[in-house]
């Protein structure tokens, strides 16, 4: 969990470090509108300007938050979590990519495919930002065949990742997307409806 600069004086490290840093977890599923409405006004105006606005004081977290409501979460942050086995400096990239092209994913696009076809698609979308789509699909493919020992629910390169990030998720508590925290405590004064100048006044007043 982040640790508020403030308490800082609690944390026991492995060698010195004077620089703390607040911590903005941003619990976003890729194929909510509302997720991807924020990721856009972030992605735009509060994050490239972020270093030199705040350098060394703040950094924003993307945690994949699944809903299980939506049948294509799973497929979609599964996509995200082998990117980041194979090229993670493309990650926030290809998340931006997904989150503007998040309607190709929704249910009306995906009932009438198998689930290896959505992940060629997927595939396809980390090869638009370079990474490779065939590494992708590799991690992502499910075999239609029992595994060595006989499972027929072995899942795929990248399952045990998402077990990870869905037990840290559970911990939080976080249900709705998107739900930002602000230093491990959820700051509800945030909304998806933020502007670009909304988040600036927020930071001006909480980053210091």
């Amino acid at each position: 969990m982040a640790l508020p600069p403030k308490f800082a004086a609690q944390a026991i490290s492995s060698g010195s470090f004077t620089q703390t840093v607040h911590t903005i977890e941003l619990y976003l599923d890729y194929v909510c509108p509302f997720s991807a409405k924020m990721w856009k006004t972030l992605s735009t105006s509060t994050f490239p300007t972020l270093q030199q606005k705040y350098p060394f004081k703040v950094r924003f977290i993307l945690r994949q938050q699944i809903q299980p409501w939506h049948p294509s979460s799973t497929l979609v942050h599964e996509a995200g979590a082998a990117v980041m086995k194979v090229s993670p400096n493309k990650f926030i990239e290809f998340s931006t990519a997904l989150f503007d092209h998040q309607k190709e994913y929704f249910d009306v696009n995906v009932v009438k495919e198998g689930r290896n076809q959505t992940y060629k698609r997927l595939a396809g979308l980390a090869g638009s930002v370079g990474v490779d789509p065939d590494k992708i699909y590799s991690l992502l493919e499910v075999s239609d065949k029992p595994s060595d020992d006989g499972s027929l629910n072995s899942g795929n390169g990248v399952t045990n990742d998402i077990k990870q990030m869905v037990k840290a998720n559970r911990l939080t508590g976080v249900h709705v997307t998107p739900t930002v925290l602000f230093n491990g405590i959820e700051e509800k004064s945030i909304s998806s409806s933020f502007t670009g100048d909304q988040w600036e006044e927020w930071l001006k007043n909480n980053v210091v």
